[in-house]
């Protein structure tokens, strides 16, 4: 497959950042995806907007490139009705996504760029692939590092880092919005020679 499309005559990209509604979810390992998301709208001066919609989209530019913002309204294991939507309404292609998701296989705070792969065992991505029908979209893994023993994986990523591990996601969660800014304005090959160095984990790719 070829690298994303970047050049601004090729359209607008969409970054979907993956997490769970509500504020019984914020600030989850889970919702790192969405919280990737919530930092763009902020720099690109963007209102997130959609309350009738299964997400949360808004709009903005990065140099002379539209790029749209969306987060899932649906739960985490429900993505693929929200992506499939925006697919349709907002007429994209695959070729011009980016799905930004939390990943136990990465260190914490390891980012990892890649422009395909299988789900890993995130129920937000197989919801993806299985109504998009396809694995070939790129993504960003942003590492939440595995659970301690004895700590069922699910309590972990639903779970709320505290002290140096909340300081070391928050400050990936800001390199991460750098890395969607730096494909959409320099492309999908040249963002990962830049933000997978010292990428860590053991993650597909």
């Amino acid at each position: 497959m070829n690298s994303l499309p970047i050049a601004p005559q090729l359209g607008p990209i969409l970054v979907l950042g993956l997490g769970n509604p509500g504020a019984a979810y914020e600030g989850q390992r889970h919702n790192v995806g969405a919280r990737v998301v919530e930092l763009l709208a902020r720099r690109l001066g963007v209102r997130l907007r959609g309350a009738r919609n299964p997400a949360w989209t808004g709009r903005g530019h990065h140099a002379g490139r539209e790029i749209v913002l969306a987060r899932p309204r649906t739960y985490m294991n429900e993505s693929g009705v929200a992506g499939a939507k925006l697919l349709r309404d907002l007429g994209l292609t695959l070729e011009q996504v980016l799905v930004v998701y939390d990943d136990l296989d990465l260190a914490v705070g390891r980012l990892r760029l890649r422009r395909s792969g299988s789900p890993g065992g995130h129920n937000g991505i197989r919801s993806l692939q299985a109504h998009w029908r396809s694995q070939e979209f790129a993504r960003l893994r942003v590492g939440i590092g595995r659970p301690p023993p004895g700590v069922d994986p699910i309590d972990y990523v639903l779970g709320r880092p505290e002290g140096e591990e909340r300081k070391l996601l928050e400050g990936a969660c800001e390199r991460a919005a750098e890395a969607a800014l730096s494909v959409a304005e320099r492309g999908l090959e040249a963002a990962m020679t830049e933000y997978n160095r010292g990428a860590g984990g053991n993650g597909d790719g």
